[in-house]
C-alpha cells in the first residue's frame, strides 16, 4: 500500500475513510487488521481485495500496480491472486461441499486437477468425510473450514478474511484460528485478517491498527507506531 486514501461523498458529506495509509506485507505472513467499528478497516480490506478503488494511492500485489487495471482485468486478477473468507461462509447450499470448493477454479476456467486439489484441501482441513454432503447439512464450524479450503483452491497470493470467527463460539473460533495458522505455515500462504477477536489469534507476524482512517503498527497504545 502506497499512500492509500479513500474518500466517500462530497462537500459537507465528505468522509475520509482511509488517510494516506502505507505499509507492506511479506509472503507467508499472518497479518491482523484491527480497530473499532467505523475506523476504516473494512474499507482497507475492500481496497486490498480490489472490491473498491482508492481515491488516491497505489496497491501493488506481486509487483503489479492493481490500481491501473480495468474492470475486466481486475476481475480476472482477483480470482487468480486473491482468496476470500467471510464472517458467514457464503457456501452455495445446492452444491456439495466438494463442489463449493471447486467453484473458484471453475470460474477461473482452470479446471485441470480441480477435483484432486479440492479433495486434498478437504483432507487438509479435516473434512474429507464430508465432501459429498450438501453445504447446508454441515455445522457452522465445518462450513468455515470449507470456506478456508475454497479460499485456497486457486493457490492465491493472499487470502483475505473478514471476521472469519465472528459467527462462531469460542471453541470453534480457536479451531479456525489454528487451522489458518497451520495453512499459512504449511503453504507459505499470506493471510490478511480483519477481526474484533484479537485475543483468539495470539502471536501473529504483524498487527495493523486502523484508527480514524490512519494506520498504526501494533495493537497496544504504548507499542503503536504510525506507519502512514
Amino acid at each position: 500500500m502506497n499512500n492509500l486514501t479513500k474518500i466517500y461523498g462530497e462537500g459537507e458529506n465528505r468522509v475520509k475513510a482511509l488517510d494516506n495509509v502505507s505499509f507492506s506485507i511479506e509472503k507467508g505472513e499472518i497479518v491482523l487488521i484491527v480497530g473499532s467499528s467505523g475506523s476504516g478497516k473494512s474499507t482497507l480490506l475492500n481496497m486490498i481485495g480490489l472490491l473498491d478503488r482508492p481515491t488516491n494511492g497505489k496497491i501493488f500485489i506481486d509487483g503489479i500496480d492493481t490500481t491501473i487495471l480495468d474492470d475486466n482485468n481486475i476481475s480476472s486478477f482477483r480470482n487468480k491472486k486473491l482468496g476470500f473468507i467471510f464472517q458467514f461462509s457464503n457456501l452455495l447450499t445446492d452444491l456439495s461441499v466438494l463442489e463449493n470448493i471447486m467453484l473458484p477454479r471453475q470460474i477461473a476456467g482452470t479446471n485441470h486437477a480441480a477435483e484432486k486439489d479440492a479433495r486434498d484441501l478437504l483432507k487438509a482441513v479435516g473434512l474429507e468425510d464430508q465432501m459429498t454432503k450438501r453445504a447446508n447439512k454441515i455445522s457452522g464450524g465445518q462450513s468455515q473450514r470449507v470456506a478456508i479450503a475454497r479460499g485456497l483452491i486457486n493457490k492465491p497470493s493472499i487470502v483475505l478474511a473478514d471476521e472469519p470467527t465472528g459467527n462462531l463460539d469460542s471453541v470453534t473460533s480457536e479451531t479456525i484460528v489454528q487451522l489458518m495458522k497451520s495453512m499459512a505455515k504449511k503453504l507459505n500462504q499470506t493471510f490478511i485478517i480483519v477481526t474484533h477477536d484479537r485475543q483468539h489469534f495470539g502471536d501473529v507476524d504483524k498487527v495493523i491498527t486502523i484508527k480514524d482512517g490512519r494506520a498504526f503498527e501494533g495493537d497496544q497504545p504504548s507499542e503503536m507506531e504510525v506507519i502512514a
